[in-house]
């Protein structure tokens, strides 16, 4: 898997985490699985597949110990369960799974039946997963409903602490991203003793408006030299639109309405590529803080009604977090850019991935190049 930066390539002034993604955040656990099958013509219910499931979990025991939580939509036409109660309470009680628009539904009954695992199920027990989605249609046989709660359960089993598989992976296998192969793409940013990190799930924009560190790479690399996957696309004429899914992780003690602030501001790094919220695009973000863990009550449990304390980070010192989110956004964004590979889905339509030596002549060509 090769990452933007291994083109020699960066972007932003503040420095990434060890691993340069949301698992740099202590605790962060990623895991994925990844359904590519068959090829050829439409057969709705048969494939081609091109699909697949991505789950965070934020902490271990999330469920007994909640953590603070906020998010932001900057364009609606998307879907993230569980974000009533996210807004409500201020807290996040459980992993988060990305997915395609059509098997949301799937994803959220095996959370929950994954959660029950090992339960007593006779005690009272609820849950509002948190599940976001976008469109896989172009590529994959999204009314197929190949993902199964057995996907999912193999990505919460795999789930690690380690680099974060990108590109054409989970549930980013079959996105289309600036009107390139996208996909799955994580990033992280450390803000003086803290970490600020990004996932993404990357299906939006439009190729005349993509940027890269500055530069219009989407203009030097046009639809004439490179075309788009959405030209071969007949449902629906998608191109420049699309969705994105950020979910946004910290260690920095934050409390829930610093967390929307947080939130909103990945949507600035997504217009750092070039993307703008489209009128049919789901841009949804989530961002959670592990600071509090195992300190923010849990309103089910005995002791929930008894005063408690927790850290929180003077809003006045807040703004350099807002810089490591919107850098660490931006560079998820690109991540998932470099890392995807050409894939050709459903009906032989092919979603080109971005040609790195293009970017690199294009980059030096306006003085971004490596070594620079």
């Amino acid at each position: 898997m090769t990452r933007y930066r291994d083109l020699g390539l960066s972007v932003g002034r503040l420095t990434p985490g060890p691993l340069n993604a949301i698992t740099d955040v202590a605790g962060v656990r990623v895991g994925v699985t990844t359904l590519i099958e068959g090829d050829d013509q439409l057969e709705i219910g048969k494939g081609p597949i091109r699909t697949g499931v991505t789950a965070i979990i934020p902490h271990e025991g999330i469920r007994e110990e909640p953590i603070f939580a906020g998010t932001h939509t900057l364009n609606g036409n998307g879907e993230m369960t569980g974000l009533e109660w996210v807004r409500e309470s201020g807290t996040l009680t459980t992993p988060i799974a990305i997915t395609n628009t059509h098997s949301v539904g799937v994803v959220h009954d095996a959370l929950i039946a994954y959660e029950l695992r090992g339960r007593d199920r006779t005690a009272a027990f609820w849950s509002l997963p948190v599940v976001a989605e976008t469109y896989d249609g172009a590529l994959n046989d999204i009314d197929g409903f190949h993902v199964r709660a057995e996907h999912l359960f193999a990505a919460m089993d795999s789930a690690t602490d380690g680099p974060v598989p990108e590109g054409n992976v989970g549930g980013g296998t079959g996105m289309i991203c600036h009107e390139f192969k996208g996909g799955t793409g994580s990033s992280s940013r450390r803000v003086g003793e803290w970490t600020v990190a990004v996932l993404v799930q990357a299906n939006h924009g439009g190729r005349d408006r993509l940027m890269v560190d500055g530069v219009h790479v989407g203009e030097e690399i046009s639809l004439a030299e490179i075309p788009s996957a959405w030209d071969e696309e007949e449902a629906v004429d998608r191109a420049g639109e699309g969705s994105i899914i950020v979910v946004a992780a910290t260690d920095a003690p934050l409390l829930p309405h610093q967390l929307r602030r947080i939130a909103q501001r990945t949507s600035l790094g997504i217009g750092r590529v070039g993307g703008a919220g489209g009128n049919s695009s789901g841009d949804i973000m989530i961002a959670f803080s592990t600071a509090n863990a195992g300190r923010v009550p849990n309103y089910k449990a005995p002791e929930s009604s008894s005063p408690t304390s927790v850290d929180m980070l003077p809003d006045d010192a807040i703004t350099p977090l807002f810089w490591g989110a919107i850098e660490a956004t931006e560079e998820a964004i690109l991540n998932v850019l470099v890392a995807a590979e050409t894939m050709t889905g459903r009906d032989g339509i092919t979603a080109h991935a971005l040609p790195h030596d293009r970017l690199v002549e294009t980059m030096t060509k306006y003085g971004r190049g490596p070594n620079r």
